[in-house]
């Protein structure tokens, strides 16, 4: 017992000292943007000398991070919509549907996971360019509405439920869309918002494809808005600090409130994957 007490025991400090680690960058941006810029330059010290929000002030009303968080607010919500949307349908149909072809698209849909996203990034480029939406919310969100994990971590649900009741809709009249919106996805309503919380947070949180396709601040997402916060007399590291925590604000509170079902969402695609 004694041992199992000090094994308890250094698990715990153990646990505590990462926990501190993987917190500290976020207490020391908290406290830098609360510092006056020389205060920053000039020392270092772990609480303010004078608590000075004025970076929080130029955020808010001296940049256009409204606009930029409408940007992404429109993009990661339609984004999610669609892609759940498409998913569930898709999974429905290679799940319960027998048609030619059938095996061969799930085998496909399966070896995207070998494809990187940043593979496609030129030609996603090139077709966005020709379909004229280049610096557009269509631009910013086609591209990112094809996610296999979604897709299959349905089909697994559909594949587990009983064929009995896909069977007995059918014989009282049921067609397939019937079936899938009245019938499968009312079952499984703890999936479908696990991974509606995901796909906005990954939708929230993209970078890469949104600053290549905008190149006006007022198209942009508030990832790549960020980016343009400078001065021309040099980097004004409170400034920074300010903009980067209200950018991240809304994916982090969302995680707070939905903590369980980001886990589960996790479990689910990691499992998928492995």
């Amino acid at each position: 017992m004694q041992r199992k007490s000090i094994g308890n025991i250094l698990l715990l400090l153990l646990t505590l000292c990462v926990a501190c680690m993987w917190a500290f960058p976020l207490y020391w941006a908290a406290v830098t943007s609360m510092k006056p810029e020389q205060e920053v330059i000039s020392k270092t010290t772990f609480i303010p000398d004078v608590f000075n929000f004025s970076a929080y002030y130029f955020a808010l009303f001296e940049t256009n991070l409204a606009t930029w968080y409408v940007n992404s607010l429109v993009t990661s919500i339609t984004v999610t919509v669609v892609v759940i949307l498409i998913s569930v349908m898709c999974a429905y149909a290679l799940s319960q549907i027998v048609f030619p072809g059938r095996r061969l698209l799930y085998g496909i849909i399966l070896a995207s996971f070998m494809v990187p996203s940043q593979a496609l990034v030129v030609s996603q480029f090139v077709l966005m360019y020709r379909f004229g939406l280049i610096n557009s919310w269509g631009g910013i969100i086609l591209p990112q509405l094809i996610v296999p994990v979604v897709v299959i971590v349905y089909k697994q649900f559909f594949d587990s439920v009983p064929k009995e009741l896909r069977e007995a809709a059918k014989l009282d009249g049921c067609g397939d869309f019937q079936i899938l919106f009245r019938l499968y996805l009312p079952l499984n309503w703890g999936i479908t918002t696990a991974l509606a919380i995901i796909t906005y947070i990954m939708a929230w949180n993209a970078f890469l494809w949104p600053f290549l396709v905008t190149n006006s601040e007022e198209m942009m997402t508030v990832t790549v808005g960020i980016t343009q916060v400078d001065d021309a007399f040099g980097v004004k590291y409170a400034r920074d600090m300010a903009v980067a925590i209200l950018a991240a604000m809304p994916v982090a509170l969302a995680y707070l409130l939905f903590q369980k079902r980001v886990t589960q969402a996790l479990m689910l695609s990691s499992g998928i994957k492995g």
